[in-house]
């Protein structure tokens, strides 16, 4: 990003070199300035359901404003609940879709949502509030088999303080708040402000600190001074490990933007050393056959593939920390709009396209998981045999932890 009164500077530089520069978007704070302000299209969708509408995106009291309407008016199939407390002692807040009551004997096959580990991705909790509005009110039989046959944990924004600091500060801020490693950060060129937070979606123990993270407090991929220094992280593999005792967990998917990618397990390894994921082939095929789907609604094109494959390499990730400590059948990180023309600051006016293409990929994907046996775990032999393999040190690590 280039101040407007530095521009010509810029060009000037750049004329220097072999480079050729290319203007994504000439007026940033406008863009900025745009997505607080709702969308009004013309002769298109403008829905909207218990005061939320999706031709704008809302900061953190409204969405749990919108959670609590949501409880209100559906109360015997949604249930609030609290995974956890943020670094400045924020609820990290979701709910529960549960159609069919828990009964004794019965275990529920279960399916965990993930938004906005990265504070500035502000499509994921739009995405993610989307669903919950179809999984409540859509009369498509193939999205109601989705919201009824599946207990649905789902956590829009989990990382309350960073999710807050775009809007009342910093826009574009990834990490979350924590001021525990504050240095100066002038040798890195960035101000001093930066080396507060974490980035947690660095921050988990799985081959933590190993690719694509910093042990730089003042980078964005700042991975912590130790796997699990922070209370979110921890609240979220605390409440999985639980949540894997309580029944069949079957989906963990995390949203994130941007590149439009359907992202495997292990994000530390590439080529044939992805097979370290023990069903990789299934959960390829699976998202293989989302990304299809999705296309075909708006030609929006998904990539799929480890991420160092289609990426970059990573550690220390949520939802490879799922896969590697629950097995679950199905752990992806979905990367939504766009490729790269506004990156974090996608207008709001593609929400709801957005969405209802992501819409298309999960149920073609359920479709796919079914097919596989894993409703039944009758899939893949390796993920039958060792689903209830819960990795010991990871469990103590989180459980006894980081205080």
């Amino acid at each position: 990003m280039v101040p407007k009164q530095n521009k010509q500077v810029f060009y000037d530089l750049i004329e220097k070199t072999s480079m050729k520069p290319e203007e994504l978007i000439q007026d940033l704070q406008r863009v900025i300035d745009e997505q607080l302000t709702p969308i009004h299209r013309s002769g298109a969708s403008n829905e909207s359901f218990l005061e939320m509408s999706w031709n704008q995106y809302y900061d953190l009291n409204q969405i749990n404003n919108w959670l609590d309407e949501v409880v209100k008016n559906y109360p015997s199939i949604v249930t609030p609940v609290v995974m956890g407390r943020s670094f400045e002692n924020r609820d990290i807040r979701g709910i529960i879709i549960r159609y069919k009551p828990r009964r004794d004997g019965t275990t529920p096959l279960i399916g965990m949502l993930e938004g906005t580990l990265h504070a500035r991705e502000w499509i994921t909790p739009a995405t993610i509030t989307w669903i919950v509005k179809e999984f409540l009110t859509s009369n498509d039989p193939e999205v109601r088999a989705l919201a009824e046959n599946i207990e649905w944990h789902i956590f829009p924004v989990v990382n309350p303080d960073g999710y807050v600091y775009t809007f009342t500060t910093n826009r574009m801020w990834r990490k979350n708040r924590s001021n525990q490693n504050f240095v100066s950060c002038a040798a890195s060129g960035v101000s001093d402000d930066m080396s507060n937070g974490i980035d947690l979606n660095r921050n988990f123990d799985y081959v933590w600190m190993t690719a694509g993270a910093s042990s730089n407090p003042c980078l964005n991929t700042f991975a912590g001074p130790v796997a699990f220094s922070e209370p979110e992280a921890r609240a979220i593999a605390n409440y999985v490990i639980d949540l894997n005792t309580q029944g069949k967990m079957i989906y963990y998917f995390g949203f994130h933007s941007f590149m439009q990618l359907i992202v495997i397990p292990f994000s530390h390894v590439s080529g044939q050393d992805v097979l370290l994921a023990n069903n990789y082939a299934d959960m390829f095929e699976i998202s293989i056959k989302g990304a299809e789907k999705l296309e075909k609604r708006f030609g929006t094109k998904y990539r799929v593939g480890a991420s160092a494959d289609i990426m970059y390499p990573m550690s220390g990730t949520s939802f490879d920390w799922v896969k590697h400590t629950t097995n679950i059948p199905v752990s992806l990180l979905i990367e939504l709009r766009d490729l790269g023309q506004y990156g974090f600051l996608l207008p709001a006016e593609q929400i709801i396209p957005t969405s209802l293409e992501i819409m298309d990929a999960l149920l073609e994907m359920d479709r796919t998981t079914r097919k596989l046996g894993y409703y039944s775990y009758s899939g893949t032999s390796a993920v039958m045999c060792s689903f209830f393999i819960v990795t010991f040190s990871a469990v103590l690590s989180v459980l006894i932890g980081v205080q």
